[in-house]
C-alpha cells in the first residue's frame, strides 16, 4: 500500500478526533517546552560555573613548577623569558598572565587573616575575574604598584576600607619572612563571597621586589574556545618540558566533574518528561485502535497486509509527536525571545555565593539540545506506537466484520 495512502488515513484519524488529539498535543507541546526551558537553565549553569572556574585566576591551561601545587611557596617559583607569548594562532588565545600567588597573613589594627597573596600585572587579568569586578576606590594601575587591593568580604572581616594601611607577612626565597606594610587601594566585589576572602593583589614586580625574587609561580592562558584547548596543551608542553602544564578540568575537577553531570541531567530530565508522556500517548493510540477494529478489520478484508497495518499506527504516531514536539519548540523560542537573557536570583545571593554558585544565571539556548529534544522525540513516538500497533495487527478481520 502506497505511503501517501497511509499517510492519509492517520491523518484523517488524527482530525477525526480533534478533541482527544488536542489534548494529546497540547500535553506533548507543554511537555517539550518545559524540557526545553529547564535546558536553558541547566546550560546556562553549566557554562557560568565554567566561566567562572576559568576566571578564577585559572584560565584554561595553567603552568606550575612541579610540587607547587602542594607546596605553593615562592621556593616553587620559575622564571620565565622577557617577552614570552603563547606560540599558537593569536585568534585562538585571549590572553595570557604571569603571576606570583604565594600563601601569607594580613593583619589589620583589630584582625588577622591568612590569603593568597597575588602579584599581577593589571595588563594581563583582562582574562580574570578582576576585569569584571566592581571596585571601591580603584584597580591597581602597573605591574610595579605597590598598593593592594583587597575583597570586600575581607575588608569587612578586617574592619578596613580604601586608604588604610595593612600589614602583610610572607616567606621570601631565602626561607624567611618578610614584613611589609600596604596601602589599600580599591576593594573589588565579584560574584562569591569566598573569593573576596581569599584574595588580595599587588603588582607583581612589587611582590618580587618583596620576596627578592625575580620570578612567577603560575602562568595562565586563556583561550577563545574549548576546541583549542589540546593545540595550546601540546604547545605548552613542549615548550615547559620541566614544569608541569594543566587544563581547568585537572586543577578544578569537582567544577569539571559538575560541567559533565550537567550534560547528563538533560538527557535525565529529558527521559523522565517524555517516559511519563509515552503512557499517555500509548493510551490514545490504543483507545484509537480499538474505536477502529471495524475499519480495521474492513481494510484487512479488501488485502491491507499486517505490516500496512503497523505502518498506520507508527505515521499516526509520529505526526502527532511531531506536530506536539513543533508547537513546544515554537513556544519555547519564543517565550526565550521574550525572557531577559539573565536569570536573577539576587534575593537568594547570600545561598548560591556560599556555594561559589553565581547568583546571576546566563539563559542559554542551544540548537543542539532542541535537535536532541526533536530526534528523541521521534524515537519515543515510534516506541509507543510498537505495542498500539502490535495490538491492531491482532485484529482478525472476519471477527471485526461481525461488530
Amino acid at each position: 500500500m502506497p505511503i501517501t495512502l497511509l499517510a492519509q488515513l492517520s491523518l484523517r484519524n488524527i482530525v477525526r478526533h480533534r478533541r482527544r488529539n488536542l489534548m494529546l498535543l497540547m500535553a506533548i507541546a507543554v511537555a517539550v517546552l518545559t524540557v526545553l526551558m529547564a535546558n536553558t537553565v541547566i546550560r546556562g549553569m553549566q557554562y557560568d560555573l565554567r566561566e567562572q572556574t576559568v576566571s578564577n585566576l585559572n584560565g584554561h591551561i595553567k603552568v606550575h613548577a612541579p610540587g607547587y601545587l602542594d607546596d605553593p611557596s615562592i621556593a616553587r617559583g620559575f622564571e620565565l623569558a622577557a617577552g614570552w607569548e603563547p606560540k599558537i594562532n593569536v585568534s585562538e588565545v585571549e590572553g595570557w598572565a604571569a603571576r606570583i600567588r604565594i600563601p601569607a597573613v594580613i593583619m589589620s589594627e583589630r584582625e588577622t587573616r591568612g590569603i593568597q597573596f597575588v602579584g599581577i600585572d593589571p595588563a594581563q587579568e583582562s582574562i580574570s575575574f578582576l576585569s569584571k569586578a566592581h571596585y571601591d576606590g580603584q584597580p591597581l594601575n602597573t605591574s610595579s604598584d605597590r598598593r593592594i587591593i583587597i575583597g570586600k568580604e575581607m575588608a569587612d572581616q578586617l574592619e578596613t576600607q580604601v586608604g588604610r594601611r595593612l600589614v602583610i607577612i610572607t616567606q621570601g626565597s631565602d626561607g624567611l619572612n618578610r614584613e611589609a606594610g600596604f596601602r589599600i587601594a580599591g576593594v573589588y566585589d565579584t560574584e562569591g563571597t569566598a573569593i573576596e576572602k581569599i584574595f588580595v593583589f599587588t603588582g607583581v614586580t612589587a611582590l618580587q621586589n618583596m620576596v627578592d625574587a625575580i620570578v612567577v609561580t603560575e602562568v595562565s592562558v586563556r583561550l577563545v574556545d574549548d576546541a583549542f584547548q589540546l593545540s595550546m596543551l601540546d604547545s605548552l608542553l613542549r615548550f615547559f618540558a620541566d614544569l608541569e602544564v594543566k587544563t581547568w578540568q585537572q586543577l578544578e575537577p569537582l567544577a569539571a566533574a559538575f560541567f559533565l553531570f550537567a550534560e547528563s541531567a538533560i538527557y535525565l530530565y529529558f527521559f523522565i518528561i517524555m517516559t511519563a508522556l509515552i503512557f499517555g500517548l500509548v493510551n490514545t493510540l490504543v483507545t484509537s485502535v480499538m474505536e477502529r477494529v471495524h475499519e480495521l478489520g474492513m481494510l484487512r478484508a479488501v488485502g491491507m497486509r499486517p505490516g500496512a497495518v503497523v505502518m498506520q499506527v507508527v505515521i499516526e504516531s509520529t505526526f502527532i509527536m511531531m506536530i506536539g514536539v513543533a508547537l513546544g519548540l515554537t513556544l519555547g523560542w519564543l517565550i526565550f525571545q521574550l525572557l531577559p537573557p539573565v536569570l536573577d536570583l539576587s534575593s537568594f545571593s547570600e545561598g548560591f555565593e556560599k556555594f561559589g554558585m553565581p547568583a546571576k544565571i546566563h539563559l542559554r539556548l542551544h540548537v543542539s539540545d532542541m535537535v536532541l529534544i526533536t530526534v528523541m522525540s521521534m524515537v519515543f513516538g515510534v516506541l509507543a506506537s510498537l505495542y498500539p500497533a502490535k495490538r491492531a495487527v491482532k485484529i482478525s478481520p472476519l471477527e471485526a466484520l461481525r461488530l
